[in-house]
């Protein structure tokens, strides 16, 4: 199985990004899709996840700010980020069952 993330990058806050997941589609159609994130010299946690039939949940730091979609037909989960804060930055990580991709940086300047 193999996740491709992408669509990081550096912006000020206040802006927004999107972030891409590109899944085998072999398994997406099925299952859940989340994304955790890695703050320098701290812990992966969870952002954002969408179940098969599109069901979310958001950490509570990004509720209302956040929005995780998924588009069966591509094989792609997508993380919009609005209104993008300092303490948003970090490594962005796409994860379905137990596999992960391989992180794409996010950076936001105040």
């Amino acid at each position: 199985v193999q996740l491709q993330a992408s669509g990081g990058g550096v912006v000020q806050a206040g802006e927004s990004l999107t972030l891409s997941c590109v899944v085998s589609k072999i398994i997406f159609g099925t299952k859940s899709v989340a994304w955790y994130r890695q703050a320098p010299g701290k812990q992966r946690e969870f952002v954002a996840d969408i179940s098969s039939d599109g069901r979310t949940t958001y950490a509570d730091s990004v509720k209302g700010r956040f929005s995780i979609s998924r588009d069966n037909a591509k094989a792609t989960a997508y993380l919009q980020m609005n209104s993008l804060k300092p303490e948003d930055t970090g490594t962005y990580f796409c994860k379905i069952i137990k596999w992960w991709g391989q992180g794409t940086l996010v950076t936001v300047s105040s």
